[in-house]
């Protein structure tokens, strides 16, 4: 009966083989990375890496460390399919910094990390699960017990790092799987666009809660300019507007550093009055009483900025970092153990904050790859953040450490 049954249906018999054959390629095509790591990626001209490794030692402390930081924070989110990055602190899971941060990093490990799609995938679904309440494209910026949103309110930087990660993700994996990355990129980035930038000035809105009656209005978290992520998007819409945010923003810390921070090159963690006289806010504006100084945000800076010399030559980058790269340099006297965690915008440590922060070093590894007379300090900066064990650190540290290790490795690759 069986085989009389299999001769009335011979097409299926001839053909089924192949049709399996199709949907499995399909299936393994949609999981190979296009861009695997490592890339080893030819920045800009001039620019370096630490040349007391090999290219190939570079890439294992990369590896290493990413093995150990994906173990720890990469965490099954409440419903199937969902992963979220921990937040690492009591009262919150996740927030959307964090998710942005992850989903970078997951696509370009891709490659490496043979099951990156997979959790790229699920980090995308937390996402989407947890919208913010002006769009379905932006992120509710903080989860506690339970996935639940703390409010539908957003963090800027985290969605600009969400919608970046999108970009990423289509280069890396295409957008005919389940996920149409490219699209839905697009969608962020217009959220953004319209909820997040000021139309007026084109600088960054602290969140979609800002409106033209709004006291923050015209106030900046000064570690939301990403010029190489706007570049990205500027790319992917073609529609100016990212350009003008470019523009307008390195003029904005153009001025802030040579008025406020002269002799350190540094900017404050919040900016204020950026459509009439730009200046550093108050103590105590938004996070703490340095809220002035370069502190826990705007230490980010010279990562942010930097990369875009680093992936797009940019002149006015490598401007900014200089002075900044100097200044550490001299105030360190060359040595990587006398980075303070915070400074005045005079280039003072901050009394009492003489300890380890990851968040801090990092950067300044990033900012010194833009010219060759940091090789010296370069080295030993990545030595030095090397070294600290992922145990002794919290979310917040190792994951810039993360990110920035990718970098200056030479294993960022830009978008296009």
């Amino acid at each position: 009966m069986m085989r009389k049954r299999l001769l009335l249906t011979p097409n299926y018999v001839r053909y089924s083989p192949l049709i399996f054959l199709i949907f499995t390629l399909n299936g393994l095509y949609a999981q190979v990375a296009l861009r695997p790591f490592p890339q080893h990626c030819r920045y800009t001209a001039g620019t370096i890496k630490p040349n007391h490794h090999s290219q190939q030692q570079l890439d294992k402390q990369v590896t290493a460390f990413y093995d150990q930081w994906k173990h720890r924070y990469i965490k099954p989110g409440c419903d199937k399919g969902q992963f979220y990055v921990w937040f690492e602190k009591p009262g919150k899971e996740c927030v959307s910094e964090g998710q942005g941060y992850g989903m970078i990093i997951t696509a370009l490990m891709a490659g490496y990390d043979k099951q990156a799609k997979t959790v790229y995938d699920g980090l995308y679904n937390y996402y989407k699960a947890h919208p913010a309440k002006t769009s379905p494209y932006l992120m509710a910026w903080a989860q506690v017990k339970n996935c639940k949103n703390l409010d539908r309110s957003t963090a800027t930087d985290g969605d600009m790092d969400i919608a970046y990660s999108l970009l990423l993700a289509d280069k890396q994996w295409g957008s005919k799987g389940n996920i149409n990355y490219l699209q839905e990129g697009k969608n962020a980035m217009a959220a953004i666009m319209h909820y997040e930038i000021n139309p007026k000035t084109f600088s960054v809105l602290l969140s979609d809660g800002s409106d033209g009656d709004s006291e923050d209005y015209y106030d900046m978290r000064s570690s939301d300019f990403m010029p190489s992520n706007f570049k990205a998007f500027e790319g992917a819409s073609k529609t100016g507007k990212w350009q003008k945010a470019i523009d307008n923003n390195y003029r904005l810390f153009n001025y802030l550093q040579k008025t406020y921070s002269p002799d350190a090159g540094l900017v404050p963690d919040f900016i204020r009055g950026i459509n009439a006289k730009a200046r550093p806010a108050q103590p105590n504006y938004m996070e703490s009483k340095y809220d002035s100084y370069y502190n826990y945000n705007a230490c980010r800076v010279p990562w942010r900025i930097a990369t875009d010399y680093l992936l797009y030559g940019d002149k006015r980058a490598k401007a900014f970092v200089t002075p900044i790269n100097r200044w550490i340099r001299q105030t360190t006297n060359g040595n990587p153990d006398n980075i303070s965690a915070g400074y005045t915008l005079e280039g003072n440590d901050i009394n009492g904050r003489y300890f380890e922060a990851l968040s801090f070093i990092a950067p300044f590894a990033v900012s010194a790859t833009v010219d060759q007379s940091n090789q010296q300090w370069l080295n030993k900066v990545w030595d030095y953040l090397v070294a600290f064990k992922l145990k002794d650190y919290d979310y917040y540290d190792n994951t810039i450490k993360m990110l920035d290790m990718i970098i200056v490795s030479g294993n960022c690759w830009k978008v296009e």
